[in-house]
């Protein structure tokens, strides 16, 4: 591993810093003294004594060249940012635009920069699109395009030939963690859910696909997917190679679903598919007077609403997880059981006043 300077600090670079994988990123990388650590984002952020952070339009290759080209310190870019769209083929470009423009602004400047982590997701598996081969494999041919996160390691590959810089491509499943306004939030989606079902005297029915109740899934954790990505970048043998990263374990939602209404001292009743994205849509003023009622943080509607995001894992009615024995071998030993992290996770929302 090659060091910033003589006494081994490295900079890091969290593109995509306040959604919910950049964020808890910024949250582990504070923990090891080593590194320092900019954020980047279209908001910014506050600055603290370890973590600065930069508001900056990655679409525009001027801003981010302007504002990137002053960080020659950087060591390590850790790219999580994403833009939504309404179509699969509409995603690739502005997300392939955002990574270029990081990328070529960063060269440019940065002359000791090591390792490039670029965070995916099964959708290069085709996860997104239907039942897929599973469990997964970092070595399964690609699908039909669009994907942009295919394009994005394409250019990495290509970009990286002849350099002394590295990449690594993460693929976790689901995260779930803490962050406000993110478009995939799915603890969100379920804490809102059933605090809301709740305050309306309702039992907690799950809403999906009756054939996604019984499926097999897997989730990651957003602090493992931290100190993974982070062990990814830095470890000599994660060299150019992806990785599945996910909590270790598999369960189903007929399962979990009782254990997530108990957290909540709800009932349950049976399944009844519906779109969240619709049943959801007029609960807004029921949202802001529980704000009040409840003594919670002024968070508007939008920012704990992922309802679309719930609608799309809940339609999962297939078999939704891939094989993470390659991290295992390459030397990342860290697991989490996917229960106990979602009880943690609705606790922090309390402890932080998002949720009743």
């Amino acid at each position: 591993m090659r060091l910033n300077d003589a006494t081994g600090r490295k900079t890091a670079l969290v593109v995509g810093a306040n959604g919910v994988i950049g964020r808890n990123l910024i949250e582990y990388l504070v923990t090891l003294p080593e590194w320092d650590i900019i954020g980047i984002s279209r908001r910014g952020g506050e600055n603290t004594s370890r973590v600065r952070y930069i508001a900056a339009d990655l679409l525009s290759p001027e801003d981010s060249q302007r504002k990137l080209e002053a960080l020659p310190e950087v060591t390590h870019i850790f790219y999580a940012a994403y833009q939504e769209r309404p179509t699969w083929a509409e995603l690739v470009p502005p997300n392939l635009a955002m990574l270029v423009n990081v990328v070529e602004a960063i060269e440019s400047s940065a002359h000791n920069l090591q390792h490039i982590s670029l965070m995916q997701g099964y959708k290069v598996y085709g996860a997104h699109l239907g039942p897929f081969k599973t469990p997964a494999r970092e070595t399964d041919a690609n699908h039909m395009p669009p994907e942009f996160n295919v394009d994005q390691q394409n250019f990495l590959e290509k970009r990286q030939l002849g350099k002394s810089w590295t990449w690594s491509a993460i693929r976790p499943s689901v995260v779930c963690g803490f962050a406000l306004g993110n478009p995939m939030n799915l603890a969100m989606v379920i804490a809102v859910y059933a605090s809301i079902s709740k305050e309306l005297g309702l039992p907690l029915r799950f809403p999906g696909k009756p054939g996604a109740y019984h499926s097999l899934l897997e989730m990651t954790d957003a602090g493992l997917l931290a100190q993974a990505t982070v062990w990814a970048a830095t470890d000599t043998r994660c060299a150019n190679q992806a990785f599945n990263i996910t909590n270790g374990d598999l369960f189903r939602w007929d399962e979990l679903w009782l254990k997530v209404a108990a957290f909540f001292g709800l009932d349950t009743a049976p399944l009844l598919p519906m779109s969240l994205s619709v049943v959801m849509k007029d609960k807004e003023q029921l949202w802001n007077g529980m704000v009040e009622k409840y003594g919670l943080e002024p968070n508007s509607y939008q920012d704990v609403s992922s309802w679309g995001f719930g609608d799309f894992v809940f339609s999962w009615d297939y078999d939704f997880f891939a094989d993470g024995s390659k991290a295992r071998r390459f030397g990342f030993h860290e697991f989490i059981d996917t229960e106990a992290m979602f009880m943690r996770i609705f606790a922090d929302f309390r402890s932080r006043k998002i949720i009743p």
